[in-house]
């Protein structure tokens, strides 16, 4: 059985049924083989501003094999994306399953000599130097998602905000166990991988959790999937007889931690998730497990990074900004999704 199909399975124990996709101006499948109607992305039909066709320009396209609900979600809004506009040509290479692999086919990519290549790399310092080299070819590189530690490295970087998502996951585990009376709380973390931006959600959390003087008990790193997020949480679980709280980063790998809870037949605690899958959104809305909340992480970002990377290669600006040119960096906000306003995400979920 494929990674794939393990998380279809765990999706329908969990969750009851089939996984749901919602096909919206802004929605993603969370199945990697995501339907181009179902994908977020920002119409282009408008004859005004920034939306009206320009110079024809090829946008080159690098990221991670698609191995779980978030990434397919990136690719395939990258694609819909570009096929928005009637200007732009799109070039996909295989990003593969590690950053050999990506520099490789990144390497290809350049020699072919597109307008810009929008790169979401395995990881940042791994992938840098072929970076700088289409940089240094004349090739705008738009970073997208785990940035590149060299500043020269990109013409643009857009992410989100993982040392926000942290902090708004702190916030709401520390609030709901003051609201508790909880003086003393055993708070669970379970990252994904160790890469800066993992680092940085970590550390946004425990600045959060420290404004209410609490810290986290134990923390376990697992690699963003399913598999590896049922085994962390089975550890995790087994160190700790008591939890008060967990923060999980990831939705596609909660659907293994919510898995090795249900085993567990643990429910003392409750549990935030990050980056706010159709499923977790759902399973929020229904109220019937241990997930209260999630911290928004949107790979709508894909959609974005191919607009602005169209706009980069054509020499045009932002329509709403006085500046001649596209922004250096863009962050995207990390919001909380709770019972209360979850319906209002469900066109965001992916």
């Amino acid at each position: 059985m494929t990674q794939h199909s393990r998380d279809l399975s765990r999706r329908r124990l969990l969750f009851g049924g089939a996984a749901v996709g919602a096909a919206t101006l802004l929605t993603a499948c969370t199945s990697n083989e995501t339907p181009a109607a179902s994908t977020q992305t920002k119409a282009a039909g408008n004859s005004e501003g920034n939306n009206a066709p320009g110079k024809k320009v090829v946008i080159g396209f690098s990221a991670p094999a698609a191995d779980h609900g978030w990434m397919g979600a990136i690719h395939a809004n990258a694609k819909a994306q570009a096929a928005a506009y009637s200007d732009v040509e799109f070039k996909e290479v295989d990003g593969g399953s590690n950053s050999e692999a990506q520099r490789s086919t990144l390497g290809t990519l350049i020699a072919q000599k597109p307008d810009i290549i929008v790169v979401l790399p395995h990881d940042g310092k791994e992938v840098n130097a072929v970076a700088l080299q289409a940089m240094q070819a004349g090739i705008p590189i738009v970073n997208l998602d785990r940035a590149f530690p060299d500043a020269l490295a990109s013409r643009l970087v857009i992410k989100g905000d993982n040392y926000g998502m942290g902090v708004s996951a702190g916030h709401f585990i520390g609030k709901m166990l003051k609201d508790k009376g909880v003086a003393n709380p055993v708070i669970g973390e379970i990252a994904g991988l160790e890469i800066p931006l993992t680092v940085e959600r970590s550390e946004g959390f425990k600045a959060a959790l420290a404004t209410y003087g609490f810290t986290v008990k134990n923390r376990r790193s697992a690699e963003f999937t399913s598999d590896s997020g049922q085994r962390e949480a089975s550890q995790l679980l087994q160190a700790l007889p008591k939890i008060d709280a967990i923060w999980n980063h990831d939705d596609d790998q909660g659907i293994g931690v919510l898995a090795a809870i249900k085993q567990a037949n643990r429910s003392e605690f409750f549990m935030v998730g990050g980056a706010g899958s159709k499923l977790a959104i759902d399973a929020i809305k229904a109220d019937n497990s241990v997930l209260k909340a999630t911290v928004t992480y949107n790979p709508s970002m894909a959609s974005s990074a191919v607009s602005l990377a169209r706009l980069i290669a054509q020499g045009r600006g932002l329509g709403d900004l006085t500046e001649l040119q596209v922004p250096k960096e863009l962050t995207l906000a990390s919001e909380t999704i709770t019972k209360e306003n979850a319906s209002s995400y469900d066109k965001l979920g992916f």
